[in-house]
């Protein structure tokens, strides 16, 4: 047994090894110049000296600050330049002598020209994820662990798979499911490992992020509302124009990985208790397994239903402020695109938390109870 296990983790690191070199290889992409950079880059600085202050008497900043400036990285590293620094909410900084920022460096007629382009917030960023992962750990020990190294090679799907798939012309729909089933797959077995309790969870959570996509485009079709009735639409037609990019696609194929953790959790709760209840009363059939994971994924609806809801409603609290303040009637705002789309995005997703809840309840009864199955992953387990 003990070599049957020293051969799975065998398989496992060169599964991964394969994986990594491949999604290596897979991004190795030439990509179409769409803004021209050249000659312009974004380096560390230093404030050692802010020459003219924009601060008013009244305590508001107007305009811009002269600020002197030391360059910690790139060609003209150590140098010291002048660079302005506007007062706009999204670029420029308050600067003051010491701080660290980011500076838009480039070079005209020999003579380095530089803005500060914001406050460099590096540390702080990888100093809050850090915080969110100790905490993560101290908490949940080796489930936390095993929970951090889920959500990393997540990420590492969706920025190295996901979004190359999608640059390379492959469907934003195909690339969100295959994606999903990935990960979902190797977050539930670093959770649970192989197990009768992670094949009910991962066959429940893959049905109801499509269930999720699948609803949408009904829901699309039915309202007419398509991917090409988002705000930013202008630049994702021009991307569509210069690249490979399926932009009709991204809106549904974003609200199926937007329903991915929700759906995940549904379906690994379902599965949990369901396994918990069998290894007391063994004696327990389908059906009383059916309708014990039921019973407790109807508790579940509300919660997560509303955790979806509020968080997509989060999201266009802009749109909704405005919409509030500048008293829209009634027919214009359920005919706003943008509404329509947030409504969409909530109640898919909803409906894919809520279609896991009865799918994994069925699986978790079937595979659970199943005796073949049961023996066959304890003795793998064992």
């Amino acid at each position: 047994m003990l070599n049957k296990n020293f051969l799975r983790r065998g398989c496992l690191v060169i599964t991964g090894i394969l994986f990594l070199i491949f999604l290596m290889q897979y991004n190795k992409i030439e990509k179409t110049e769409l803004l021209s950079t050249e000659g312009r880059t974004f380096e560390k600085a230093v404030v050692t000296e802010v020459i003219s202050d924009n601060l008013t008497e009244n305590g508001n900043r107007v305009g811009n600050q002269t600020v002197r400036l030391r360059l910690c990285s790139g060609k003209f590293k150590n140098e010291k330049v002048e660079a302005i620094s506007s007062s706009s909410y999204l670029f420029g900084a308050t600067c003051k002598k010491g701080m660290k920022v980011i500076a838009l460096v480039s070079e005209s007629q020999g003579e380095v020209i530089a803005s500060v382009y914001s406050a460099d917030r590096e540390f702080s960023l990888y100093f809050m994820i850090a915080v969110f992962l100790l905490v993560i750990i101290l908490i949940g020990g080796k489930k936390g662990a095993a929970s951090v190294m889920g959500l990393g090679f997540t990420i590492v799907c969706v920025l190295f798979l996901f979004l190359p798939m999608i640059y390379r012309g492959v469907s934003p729909i195909f690339s969100a499911v295959v994606v999903a089933v990935i990960t979902t797959v190797v977050t539930i077995y670093l959770i649970s490992g192989i197990s009768v309790k992670s094949l009910t969870a991962i066959s429940g959570t893959v049905t109801g992020v499509v269930m999720a996509v699948i609803f949408a485009g009904i829901f699309g079709k039915v309202t007419q509302i398509t991917g090409y009735n988002v705000s930013d639409i202008e630049e994702l037609i021009y991307l569509e124009e210069k690249t490979a990019i399926k932009i009709n696609e991204l809106l549904f194929a974003g609200i199926l990985i937007a329903s991915l953790g929700a759906v995940m959790d549904v379906g690994m709760s379902i599965a949990s208790t369901l396994q918990e209840i069998y290894s007391r009363r063994p004696d327990l059939g389908m059906w009383d397994l059916f309708k014990s994971g039921m019973n407790v994924g109807k508790d579940m609806m509300g919660t997560m239903s509303n955790t979806l809801i509020l968080a997509f409603a989060g999201g266009s609290l802009n749109t909704l402020v405005f919409i509030f303040a500048y008293n829209y009637s009634y027919h214009q705002i359920i005919n706003m695109y943008s509404i329509g789309i947030e409504l969409m995005q909530g109640i898919s997703a909803s409906m894919g938390v809520i279609l896991t809840v009865p799918f994994t309840s069925l699986a978790g009864a079937f595979f659970i109870s199943g005796k073949v199955l049961k023996k066959r992953f304890s003795q793998e387990g064992s």
